[in-house]
Parts: C-alpha cells; sequence; structure tokens
C-alpha cells in the first residue's frame, strides 16, 4: 500500500519537517511511520538521552548499595538488570501514544488512509529499538560496574525476547493509557501484572547467561511463546482500542 506520508499528521513544526524527511517513493506504511519517529527522535535528543541517564543512576544505586563480592554478582545481575530496564521500559512506551496526543497529531495519524495494525506495528517497532539502545548501554555500563562473565550470545537473544514481549503488550496498554488523564500511573498499573509471565522468564533465562547450567525449564522458550501470544492478541484488538 502507498501512502502520502503528508497526511501522517498535523502542523507541529517539528513532527512536519520529519514527515518531510520521509523517503515518498512507495514508502511502507510501517517504515514511514518508523522513520518519522526516528527522525523526531533524533531532533528532539529528548527520550534516550532521558532513558539513558535513568537508567545508569539506577545502576549507579545498586552499585553502592549492595557491596556484593565478585562470587555473588551472578546471582543478584537478572534482577539488577531486569528492574532497569523495566522501569525504562515504562518511560518509554509512556511517551509512545503521549507526545502524539499531547502535539494534538493523533487524529491526523487516524485519518491517514494506512491500517491501524500498521501503526502499532510502527509503535512497537520503535519502542523496542528505543530500549535496546538503552538496554545496550546499560549493560555495558553493568559490566563496567561488576565485571561479571557472561554468555554474551544467550544473554542478548534473552534481552531481546525479553523485550520484545514487555514492549509488545506495552504498547498497546499505552495506546489505551493515552486516552486517560493519569497515564502515568495507569500504563504500570496495566502492564506490569500481564507481563508477569515475560519478567519471570527473561529474569531465569538471564540468570542462566551469567550462570550457564543444565536447566530443566526452556525460559527463553517460554519468553518465545509468550511474545507470540501477546504479539497475536494486541494486533487484533489494537483497532478497537484506539476507538474513540
Amino acid at each position: 500500500m502507498n501512502v502520502s506520508v503528508d497526511l501522517l499528521e498535523a502542523p507541529p513544526a517539528i513532527h512536519a519537517s520529519a514527515l518531510r524527511a520521509v523517503p515518498r517513493r512507495r514508502s511502507h506504511p510501517i517504515l514511514a511511520l518508523l522513520w518519522k519517529d526516528v527522525v523526531t527522535e533524533l531532533r528532539r535528543r529528548e527520550l534516550v538521552v532521558s532513558l539513558v541517564v535513568f537508567s545508569l543512576l539506577v545502576l549507579l544505586v545498586f552499585d553502592f548499595a549492595f557491596d556484593l563480592q565478585r562470587q555473588d554478582v551472578p546471582a543478584a545481575a537478572p534482577g539488577i538488570l531486569w528492574v532497569t530496564f523495566i522501569f525504562a521500559g515504562v518511560i518509554n512506551l509512556n511517551r509512545a501514544f503521549a507526545l502524539e496526543r499531547d502535539r494534538g497529531t493523533w487524529e491526523g495519524l487516524l485519518l491517514a488512509p494506512i491500517d491501524r495494525g500498521a501503526i502499532y506495528l510502527a509503535k512497537l517497532a520503535v519502542s523496542v529499538l528505543f530500549m535496546l539502545i538503552v538496554e545496550l548501554v546499560a549493560v555495558l555500563v553493568f559490566e563496567g560496574f561488576f565485571d561479571v562473565p557472561a554468555d554474551w550470545p544467550r544473554l542478548a537473544a534473552t534481552i531481546l525476547a525479553g523485550t520484545l514481549g514487555f514492549a509488545t503488550v506495552g504498547t498497546l496498554f499505552a495506546a489505551m493509557a493515552a486516552h486517560t488523564w493519569a497515564r502515568e500511573i495507569f500504563l504500570p498499573v496495566l502492564l506490569l501484572p500481564v507481563s508477569v509471565p515475560v519478567i519471570i522468564g527473561s529474569v531465569k533465562a538471564t540468570a542462566l547467561a551469567f550462570n550457564p547450567a543444565p536447566s530443566d525449564y526452556p525460559w527463553l522458550g517460554l519468553v518465545l511463546a509468550f511474545d507470540a501470544i501477546f504479539l497475536a492478541v494486541s494486533f487484533a484488538v489494537f483497532e478497537f482500542v484506539i476507538e474513540e
């Protein structure tokens, strides 16, 4: 499907300029929306910078709060990392649709001749991208603070799977919370209980990355299964969630 990117949003300067930067030759709707959000963030440099600073502060607090011996770090590492990831992720997801509504561009996005599912997938891709950037910085800083060996391919796969599952349901709830006046409170109240299986599975799989050992339970497989379920359900109901 072709999409005229000029119809996606109303006049706010930074969004309009971001849209003008989108290549106009047969741009897929998802790619056009993804490009628009990425360019907007690159020009504002607001969200990612604040998330990185927040993550660094959380890791710094953990570093000073717990006087961990070297042999204790692998046991504490999954909890430290995922607490950082979850709090940064909630802040990121809160901004996914709030910026559109605050700037009055949400109605223009809904009026664009594109499928509502494309909006969901584009917002999901942007959220995952920004979360992964922050998580990469957090992991590097964590390694600098605690200097703990890990199975890096397994850790990377676990972080990617856990982030996808968390963002998949989080993007749906962020669209719901954007309609409310207390969205900063409403989003975590909805998101955290539902995402518990993904969080638990991610923490357990991360523990195996820091302390490789035979496991009777395929934690990464559990996370991937919930990723597929959350993605299918969220994609199916997104159109009804955003109806006024």
